[in-house]
């Protein structure tokens, strides 16, 4: 596990969403602070559609900065935004028709045209909202990432030729359940971030998660997140982390809300 990580335990899901709404307050208050913007990267899945609701209730329906919050995301598989399999779609009804942002602030992945085409498009929308921040690399506040059984991240899958590219940003995939055509950020964007937040909940993920962070020559997709200047904080629930070694979890010094 990189130097720039930490690891939070929390006692259950709930208790997750919680504290993963309340990193990205804080974490969108610090940004704004520095430079007036907050951009973050979001994925789909249930445990970060739980956080997504949390965020459109009280306190943070006030309280939370969404005029200066830029809404872009992590991955996207190539179906309507109202199909059920659809991150956007999901994102809208759990949070943005929730809350007041504006809608040019708000940048959901083409998922309606053929996959390269969206890739492309994808990437020049990036490139332009950056270059406007006056940044010619994909720099995200944050980007919120969960992990699949494989050890998959956004829909960057084991096995699957992926660009190394530096310049190249979005990337069409095909794999996944369901195998369908997807777009998905970059190894690129993601070590990019000046902050990933790994959401992980649930018995099924505790393997993969003790592999991560304990096999340092471990060479799943998510093991190859790695900021170059950022930070990254690992969000388990008691289940994810349940297989973790005694002496991991006596080694992390960062660990919050065990027993809450």
């Amino acid at each position: 596990m990189p130097e720039n990580s930490k690891i939070v335990i929390t006692s259950n899901a709930e208790r997750l969403a919680e504290k993963g709404a309340e990193l990205m307050y804080n974490t969108a208050k610090e940004a704004i602070a520095r430079k007036d913007s907050f951009a973050v990267a979001v994925s789909g899945g249930s445990t970060p559609r739980a956080m997504h609701r949390l965020l459109s209730q009280e306190p943070y329906r006030s309280d939370m900065p969404w005029q200066k919050t830029y809404f872009f995301w992590v991955d996207e598989r190539m179906v309507p935004f109202d199909h059920p399999d659809s991150n956007y779609g999901a994102a809208q009804k759990d949070l943005m028709s929730m809350i007041t942002i504006p809608a040019d602030q708000v940048y959901p992945m083409p998922a309606m045209m053929r996959p390269e085409e969206g890739a492309d498009l994808y990437q020049a929308k990036l490139k332009t909202f950056f270059q406007g921040l006056g940044s010619l690399d994909p720099v995200f506040d944050l980007i919120i990432l969960g992990i699949g059984t494989d050890g998959h991240t956004a829909s960057l899958f084991p096995g699957q030729p992926s660009s190394q590219e530096p310049d190249r940003w979005v990337l069409s995939v095909k794999g996944g359940q369901p195998d369908v055509f997807r777009l998905t950020l970059t190894y690129a964007v993601l070590n990019s971030a000046r902050h990933i937040l790994f959401l992980v909940s649930g018995d099924a993920k505790a393997a993969v998660v003790k592999t991560l962070i304990e096999d340092r020559h471990a060479q799943l997709p998510a093991a190859k997140i790695q900021p170059l200047n950022g930070k990254i904080t690992w969000l388990l629930d008691q289940k994810a982390a349940s297989l973790l070694k005694e002496e991991t979890i006596a080694s992390i010094t960062l660990i919050e809300l065990k027993h809450n």
